[in-house]
């Protein structure tokens, strides 16, 4: 969560002091379960044995929980307090468990941290060394952790829970592991699919199929190359190319077929195929790249090594396929009738004709259609929130998703959230006043139903009250100035090497504390919330002139980091719609023609939005990905209808109804063709266990699906309808980048020799 944020912002410098000072605020490991019995004798003691079984561990550095809890007695002889556990032991009969029962329930600093009384659920706190956290073998140490939990849940017969950052995050990326290679294998079967059913020919999928294979293996190793990880966005990468590069293939295999269907040269069509399509396919896959090369602004590493590797790559993909279909198919002998015949009868033929009686009949009732889905789309739209929790992507079903709920019911969450005191002097802490201040701000904290039961040094000194008076619940409290004076002399320094429990909650100089909290997996609006509503009433409290108070932790890091997401998301966004207009500036030299362009791919946004606002999914980091990717795939329709909608003008001498009806009949297959794969493509990604990788597929393969039809049917109907507006000299006029160049064509169904014109000279 800490890479979501620059490594300079505030509240990332914050959050690495905060560290520094006390350590890692994630490394905790929950395992909780319910039982009415947990007093007896027998399941106390196999508890007891797992904390010691669990300490033993690799990894392992800490387990707090009922059988390992600790108190303060009071030595007079010494005066000071000794730190002892409270079952050193286990109870070897059932009147001695009752005993330590008694004790446990008599230390008000444990009631509802470790143990519920109320709901009889009790928690284990296991600290992990974070340096096994960011090391591969973090997977074989929880899941050491998990069997051994497992192994003492089945022994009594209960259910065990799980939860805590550590596990989250072990959990999670295990997911995602085992998620790419099932989306890499999906993406390759659906792919194969679609390819058969559209070309019937064992050629059209053996060897596209070969060429997405490379393109992934070359993305895998250059992003091992980078020394980047594979994360839940990264591991999206492999199956988008195999979604892309087949797309690439289909416009290559289709320009081929239908070459070859007109004049039966093997060679020429190869060459066309190259030409034509070659230069359609580099606009194209440009297009897209930059859709996903706006990332790389957002400074956010995340998105910048996602954004960096799949443009790249991408790239990498129309190479591979504008150099390897051609070289595959020189080899074979000459497509067959059979291979041919989807362009002479199809579902896709269908399609097309419908949509040229509609277009040429019907525009009017087309616009209507559309008007009518833009004004609820509009409406939609307004419904749209900006949200996210920490843990989001989890289906309420999923294991990881209950057993967090059972530590929320229990115990309030386990999302740390830390608050930091200042008191800009030495010994500041341990005055009477500061530590009044912390336990008004405890209660204050109490008040929220979101947070837990807070722990800071104030409890500490409760409990060494309680201690001083020997052990009597009844003086857990603060004490009094005087009495302060006589229980402090009790306290061990700080600077001594044997580390105290104080020493987790002050600084050496006394001068610096922390209060700690947990929080439910609530979303950043309520975080927000809390923090605005927390801030004047804590500067009421702590006067800002005196003190230094700041709220920390990776609660409020995630808040932060996601806003900055969202922010520099809507920035990345807004690049790549100017950067594709560029592109398209370059190839029809007409504001006007890019204007038209624009419309069919940038409807099915706002469709998109109104989806989201009706469906209830929010905008989050994972969801605005949908708009720049979707945004860069489907330009690459218009790209290909226009350009081949530039070539029809010159054969037609300015024929525009007769131009606008070719050109669909030419492209209009691969249109259909790459939508269908691309929509079933994205599809495949509603199957992933995470929310955001399902809303992701979900969203874009509608979105994509919307755009493939606004192709087919707006983007001719507005060019006959502005047919004069549209069709200027400015457009027809040489562009910068021609994608299709005049040459010869059939004769008498015979080859005439091409003519290639040579470009002028500028």
């Amino acid at each position: 969560m800490a890479r979501m944020l620059p490594a300079k912002d505030s509240t990332t410098v914050t959050y690495e002091n905060f560290k520094k000072q006390f350590g890692e605020d994630g490394t905790i490991l929950f395992i909780g379960i319910q039982d009415p019995t947990l007093f007896q004798k027998s399941t106390f003691n196999d508890w007891f044995d797992l904390a010691t079984d669990l300490r033993k561990l690799d990894g392992v550095e800490e387990v707090l929980s009922i059988s390992r809890l600790y108190q303060l007695v009071k030595n007079d002889s010494l005066k000071k307090f000794d730190f002892i556990p409270v079952s050193p032991r286990k109870p070897v009969n059932q009147k001695e468990m009752d005993s330590i029962r008694n004790k446990i329930l008599s230390l008000p600093l444990y009631q509802n941290l470790i143990y519920n009384q109320s709901t009889h659920a009790t928690l284990m706190m296991v600290t992990l060394d974070k340096n096994k956290l960011n090391s591969k073998s973090r997977i074989e140490l929880i899941r050491n952790i998990r069997d051994r939990a497992n192994q003492f849940g089945k022994k009594n017969n209960l259910q065990v829970h799980y939860s805590g950052l550590p596990y989250i995050r072990t959990f999670l990326s295990k997911k995602v592991e085992t998620e790419l290679k099932l989306f890499i294998i999906l993406a390759l079967i659906v792919a194969a699919i679609f390819l058969f059913i559209f070309f019937r020919s064992w050629k059209a999928v053996l060897f596209p199929v070969i060429i997405v294979a490379i393109s992934v293996v070359w993305a895998l190793g250059m992003m091992g190359l980078c020394g980047y990880k594979i994360t839940i966005l990264t591991g999206i990468i492999p199956p988008l190319l195999i979604v892309i590069g087949v797309e690439n293939c289909i416009f290559l295999l289709n320009k081929y077929h239908f070459e070859y269907d007109h004049h039966k040269n093997k060679v020429k069509s190869l060459s066309r195929m190259i030409e034509r399509i070659g230069k359609a396919n580099f606009l194209t896959n440009a297009a897209t790249a930059t859709g996903f090369a706006a990332f790389i602004i957002t400074n956010n590493k995340l998105l910048v090594e996602f954004g960096l590797i799949a443009s790249l790559n991408i790239m990498v993909a129309y190479i591979l396929s504008l150099t390897l279909v051609p070289i595959f198919f020189s080899f074979l002998p000459p497509p067959h009738f059979k291979d041919t015949r989807h362009l002479q009868k199809s579902i896709a033929k269908g399609i097309i004709d419908k949509a040229i009686v509609l277009i040429t009949t019907k525009r009017n009732s087309i616009y209507l259609v559309t008007l009518v889905f833009i004004i609820i789309a509009v409406f939609g739209v307004t419904r749209l929130k900006v949200t996210g929790r920490i843990v989001d992507d989890i289906p309420k079903h999923d294991p990881l998703y209950t057993d967090m709920m059972f530590f929320e019911k229990n115990f309030k969450g386990i999302m740390p959230l830390e608050i930091t005191v200042d008191t800009k002097k030495k010994k500041g802490v341990l005055s009477f006043s500061t530590l009044n201040r912390i336990d008004r701000l405890q209660d204050l904290l109490g008040k929220y139903p979101e947070l837990s039961k807070p722990i800071s040094v104030v409890e500490v000194v409760k409990t060494a009250r309680q201690a001083f008076y020997n052990g009597d619940s009844s003086f857990y409290d603060l004490p009094s100035s005087n009495e302060l004076v006589f229980i402090g002399s009790y306290i061990p320094s700080l600077k001594s090497k044997k580390k105290t429990l104080v020493q987790n909650f002050i600084d050496t100089n006394y001068q610096i504390t922390r209060i700690s909290v947990q929080m439910a997996n609530i979303g950043t609006n309520d975080i927000q919330r809390i923090q605005d509503d927390l801030k004047p009433r804590i500067d009421s409290i702590f006067n800002p002139a005196k003190y230094k108070v700041t709220i920390t932790g990776t609660s409020v890091v995630f808040l932060k980091g996601t806003n900055f997401l969202i922010r520099n998301l809507w920035e990345s966004i807004i690049l790549a719609l100017a950067l594709i207009a560029i592109i398209l500036a370059f190839l029809f030299t007409s504001w006007r023609m890019i204007l038209i362009s624009l419309i069919p791919n940038l409807i099915p946004q706002l469709m998109t939005g109104a989806l989201m606002g009706f469906l209830g999914i929010p905008i989050k980091p994972s969801t605005i990905l949908v708009f720049s990717i979707a945004l860069g795939i489907s330009v690459d329709n218009s790209i290909q209808y226009l350009s081949r909608y530039r070539l029809q003008l010159k054969h037609t001498k300015g024929n525009i109804p007769s131009s606008v009806i070719s050109a669909l009949k030419e492209t209009g297959y691969s249109m259909i063709y790459s939508s269908t794969v691309l929509f079933f493509g994205f599809a495949i990604f509603i199957l992933s266990s995470f929310g955001g990788t399902q809303a992701l597929g979900f969203l874009i393969s509608v979105t994509l699906l919307v755009a493939g039809l606004l192709n087919i049917f707006i983007l001719p109907s507005l060019l006959l309808s502005l047919d004069k507006w549209s069709t200027t000299k400015a457009f027809k006029k040489e562009p910068i980048l021609e994608v299709f160049e005049e040459d010869g064509d059939i004769v008498n169904g015979g080859i005439e020799e091409e003519k290639i014109r040579k470009p002028k000279s500028r």
